[in-house]
């Protein structure tokens, strides 16, 4: 092919559509590919399971299992907003990015620590379901306002955990391969 064609190819519409074709689709795919690879789709339900797509949070997950609140609550029950629909979509939204953010670049602590947003979510939720407990006994203890529920009541959702290593033997489900299985040839 002549150096001439090569330039006259490069400056016509038709090519640049095709490499505009071609650069959307390859970045479709890459955004598909990490979609899966995250199980992004497992964020929009309320299965505990979904956090820990992210190794991070397994001694948080691990001791929950073995806390009073097992039984009875979830993670997003916890965690997430529940005064309306669109709040909580768009907090999960926005936490995951969070998360996803740290983790990817590595800047996640030890010990995790939630922000002042979730923190007051947190007392929130605490509130909503405990609200019977704190009307009864709240009115000396609980009502100053300056306490959060957590001052006083740490342990009792996730239990001692002090680092990642916290946990080093705990029993959870195991991950999902990040690679198809097509394209390890089933090893």
């Amino acid at each position: 092919m002549k150096l001439r064609s090569v330039v006259a190819l490069a400056g016509s519409p038709r090519w640049l559509r095709l490499l505009g074709c071609a650069s959307l689709g390859a970045f479709t795919g890459m955004l598909l590919y990490v979609a899966r690879i995250s199980e992004a789709l497992s964020y929009l339900s309320d299965d505990p399971k979904a956090c820990i797509n992210c190794h991070i949070m397994i001694p948080e997950y691990a001791s929950w299992q073995h806390s009073s609140h097992h039984r009875v609550a979830t993670c997003n029950d916890c965690h997430v907003p529940h005064d309306s629909a669109l709040r909580k979509s768009l907090f999960k939204a926005k936490d995951g990015m969070r998360h996803s953010w740290l983790f990817t670049l590595r800047r996640e602590r030890q010990v995790m620590q939630a922000i002042p947003e979730s923190r007051r979510v947190i007392q929130d939720n605490c509130v909503r379901c405990h609200l019977r407990t704190v009307g009864d006994v709240g009115l000396d203890v609980h009502s100053d306002n300056e306490r959060w529920c957590v001052d006083c009541h740490r342990e009792v959702p996730h239990g001692r955990v002090h680092s990642l290593s916290a946990t080093p033997n705990a029993a959870v489900p195991p991950l999902s391969p990040v690679i198809p299985e097509a394209l390890t040839g089933g090893q």
